[in-house]
């Protein structure tokens, strides 16, 4: 019966991200061995989110009520409309400070291989947001992957379609980089993005 439970344990933690085998063994018997307290904290903190946290009716990223503080905010600009991959995406904008408009998450990304398509994504109600009559552009950050750049070009094409003006995050040089360790598919795109210094 103990070494269930335990194995039990180890398999749960193996659903986390880069977690391996020998990472939930390790962290299994950590927390179980120096820190009972952190993982009764855990617990206890990871069944209040799932038991509180839905997904925002107007941007889809996690919220405790209907609408999410962003989307309720009269602080910010309705005008503009900012698609993720993820709320971890979201966070990240936000961190930047540039950007004061309202957000969508798609909460994954276009990805055939993995039976994500548009149906799959949801992509239905992101267009019933951008077109609710205020939007007026839809900046499109998709990551620079495959599957995000699929994506980027599949909304991009749907919004369009409707009207609305798009953009895409642009790419290249990242700040306090040196151009000696950039590498040449991230130099050329910043090249071809350059703008005129007014």
């Amino acid at each position: 019966m103990t070494l269930t439970v335990l194995e039990d344990l180890i398999a749960a933690l193996r659903c986390l991200p880069g977690v391996g085998p020998k990472s939930a063994q390790r962290m299994a018997y950590h927390l179980l061995q120096h820190d009972r307290a952190g993982a009764a904290r855990l617990a206890s903190a990871l069944a209040s989110a799932l038991e509180n946290l839905r997904h925002c009716q107007r941007c889809n990223t996690f919220a405790v009520t209907e609408i999410c503080e962003r989307c309720a905010s009269p602080h910010r600009d309705a005008r503009l409309l900012c698609v993720v991959e993820t709320p971890v995406d979201l966070a990240r904008m936000e961190e930047a400070m540039a950007y004061t408009g309202l957000y969508y998450v798609l909460m994954g990304r276009l990805s055939p291989l993995e039976g994500m398509g548009p149906k799959e994504l949801g992509l239905e109600k992101l267009l019933r947001r951008a077109l609710d009559g205020t939007v007026e552009e839809v900046v499109l950050a998709t990551n620079y992957t495959n599957e995000g750049e699929a994506t980027a070009h599949y909304l991009a094409a749907q919004l369009i379609a409707r009207g609305l003006r798009v953009s895409r995050l642009a790419r290249g040089v990242p700040v306090g980089g040196e151009l000696e360790f950039v590498d040449a598919g991230t130099l050329a795109q910043a090249f071809r993005e350059r703008r005129a210094i007014s």
